[in-house]
């Protein structure tokens, strides 16, 4: 299947929603606690343990081995150290913030293409979740 090039007015509106978006305070909020953990060596490698072991156990999991209390004892402990650093929780809800953006842009486009129109406001309430703003 060939990839259709948006017309003109579709990449113009587009970048307008970008714009607008990107002017956004929470948005600025979001983008400052990223970039402060992309900065924060200790944070980045605390989530990266933490990922690590994660994936590590949940892999065991599903080759159906049983997971010692020890090894969630650990995971736990290092989840919880992540969570006491201030610019790691921050970095976390900040993702939190952005996908749920994200998935109420995307369920709006969503419901146009099923509704082949833009939803009215009754159409779209409930959609989004929580953090999307629209509460």
């Amino acid at each position: 299947m060939e990839a259709t090039v948006p017309s003109p007015v579709i990449a113009a509106k587009t970048r307008e929603l970008c714009l607008v978006i990107a002017e956004q305070p929470e948005f600025a909020g979001i983008r400052t606690r990223i970039e402060q953990f992309s900065g924060d060596t200790e944070a980045r490698m605390q989530f990266e343990l933490v990922n690590r072991k994660g994936a590590m156990l949940e892999q065991k999991q599903q080759e159906g081995q049983e997971l010692t209390p020890a090894e969630i004892g650990e995971f736990e402990q290092l989840r919880e150290a992540l969570l006491a650093n201030d610019v790691a929780r921050g970095f976390l809800e900040a993702r939190e913030q952005m996908v749920a953006l994200q998935e109420a842009i995307q369920q709006q486009i969503g419901k146009t293409f099923e509704l082949g129109r833009a939803p009215t406001p009754e159409e779209s309430a409930g959609q989004c979740g929580s953090g999307c703003g629209c509460h």
